[in-house]
């Protein structure tokens, strides 16, 4: 069974948005206070998601996306109260290093023009 493209984008900005919003206002762990969720990747038949998370400090965003790793059943438990779908994916958390890329092409460029 394949989803429908717009379906999968709609799951996956639900969930992304309910995840911020769990994150934010349920877990009370002071680590979580500067977590952003960046992206959202569900699998097509919504069994499986990857959930892309940054930190406002660079150098705890390793330690956040262990203790959200550590959380997500609860994290899962909530999304499933919140979300009206058949399945809540299981859930995956990882580091969103598309910032840390875009500067380093970006010097890469400014290396080169030089």
């Amino acid at each position: 069974m394949k989803a429908n493209p717009n379906k999968k984008y709609r799951v996956a900005s639900l969930i992304s948005r309910n995840i911020s919003d769990i994150i934010l206002f349920t877990l009370k762990k002071e680590i979580f206070k500067l977590v952003s969720v960046n992206q959202v990747e569900v699998t097509n038949d919504f069994s499986y998601a990857k959930v892309y998370v940054s930190h406002l400090d660079s150098r705890k965003v390793n330690e956040a996306v262990e203790e959200l790793n550590k959380c997500k059943g609860i994290i899962r438990s909530e999304l499933s109260k919140k979300m009206d779908i058949y399945k809540v994916p299981e859930l995956t958390f990882i580091k969103d290093d598309t910032y840390e890329n875009g500067e380093r092409i970006e010097a890469i460029i400014k290396d080169l023009n030089k």
